[in-house]
């Protein structure tokens, strides 16, 4: 899974989620794919190579908690 916007590290992932942003998640090959509960999300996107991984709580799409 991966957040529409593509964060080069995690720290960024982070400081957008406490500033309040509205992140979503989707999926690259299910582009109409709806999801609640837990996910991993990892960046940056692919064709880069994966740095990093956040385990997060979803409702319809939308991060609303990190977990560590």
């Amino acid at each position: 899974m991966y957040t529409l916007y593509n964060y080069r590290t995690k720290k960024e992932l982070k400081a957008a989620f406490d500033s309040g942003e509205k992140i979503t998640i989707c999926h690259p090959s299910l582009p109409y794919y709806s999801t609640s509960g837990r996910e991993v999300i990892e960046g940056p996107h692919f064709p880069k190579p994966h740095t990093w991984y956040q385990k997060v709580e979803v409702v319809d799409n939308v991060i609303v908690k990190l977990v560590k």
